[in-house]
């Protein structure tokens, strides 16, 4: 998994943007390592969370943010992943794709269905994380069309 380092943010907005993706980040290390969520949690706060490594700074994060977004995506895990299945096409199910989309969808789908983030706001942030890990792809327009799907099942009242 790539993009580990971003830019230290300024702003509250950019704090919340890097939760975001170390969100992203620590659901994809869960999958992949088995590991439980308080665990990753406190990882990602004793050691990403504005540490350096050979002269690489990663990026200061909302971590309340952060801590939601990962609680609430494992929470309602089974919720969030019907509805990303009801989002792709039958041949195409959530446990085919990239365990990398399968974070962000989670992580996104626990804004939808568990935080008061506007649908379009949460759409936009993780559009712009799926751009970070696959800058030459079209993955991008695919995550936007199937957030949006989401979205509009978890929150009608927003569209």
């Amino acid at each position: 998994m790539t993009s580990d380092t971003v830019p230290r943010p300024r702003t509250a907005r950019q704090m919340k943007s890097a939760a975001r993706l170390y969100a992203v980040q620590a659901l994809f290390q869960m999958e992949a390592s088995d590991q439980g969520t308080e665990g990753v949690i406190r990882e990602f706060l004793d050691h990403r969370f504005g540490a350096s490594y050979d002269g690489d700074e990663m990026a200061e994060g909302d971590p309340d943010h952060f801590r939601e977004v990962v609680e609430q995506a494992v929470n309602w895990q089974a919720r969030i992943d019907q509805m990303t299945d009801r989002a792709l096409v039958a041949k195409w199910p959530i446990a085919r794709l990239d365990p990398t989309l399968r974070a962000l969808f989670r992580a996104c789908g626990a804004e939808l269905v568990a935080l008061d983030t506007p649908p379009r706001v949460a759409i936009s942030e993780y559009v712009e994380i799926a751009r970070a890990f696959f800058p030459e792809g079209r993955e991008a327009g695919f995550v936007n069309a199937v957030l949006d799907h989401m979205a509009r099942e978890a929150r009608p009242e927003a569209f």
